[in-house]
């Protein structure tokens, strides 16, 4: 799977239920090259002690006010993992855009954001467009700003 990630990074990522491995492809002022990370699994304590109903609760509270207020978002629990949580925004204007994420809590005061689907109106459309990835790269920001406002809730 491939995860967007800035324009000089490529993040190729192979999961199981123990780990996650992931190889990052670095072009900085050296040749391009390859780092190997492995991110082992969450301990009891890392995970948020706030149950998903709460927490849906405490982010539909705080996400709007790191949004722009033309913006609307709803939140709701991933049925299928207790430590997800479903976004979907829909984009202030004329445009007609809504944006799906999945934001997965990797331990009690950080999360992954996952772009699930792009549309406009009621048109699957293609992600990699410019103007897409510019909205969707905002977006991802304030998700991270609204998960790092409810570490007060997530991190005890």
């Amino acid at each position: 799977m491939v995860i967007p990630q800035p324009r000089s990074h490529a993040i190729l990522q192979e999961s199981c239920g123990f780990f996650c491995c992931f190889f990052t492809w670095i072009k900085d002022g050296w040749a391009p090259h390859f780092i190997h990370v492995e991110v082992l699994p969450m301990s009891k304590a890392d995970k948020p002690t706030i149950n998903q109903a709460e927490l849906v609760n405490e982010w539909m509270t705080v996400l709007p006010t790191t949004l722009q207020p033309t913006d609307q978002a709803r939140v709701w629990a991933d049925e299928a993992d207790p430590q997800a949580l479903r976004v979907h925004i829909m984009a202030a204007g004329h445009t007609g855009y809504t944006i799906d994420f999945k934001v997965t809590y990797v331990d009690d005061r950080e999360v992954m954001v996952e772009l699930t689907d792009v549309q406009q109106g009621t048109t699957h459309i293609d992600e990699t467009s410019e103007i897409v990835q510019t909205l969707v790269d905002d977006y991802v920001r304030h998700i991270h700003e609204c998960a790092q406002a409810l570490q007060r809730v997530t991190h005890t």
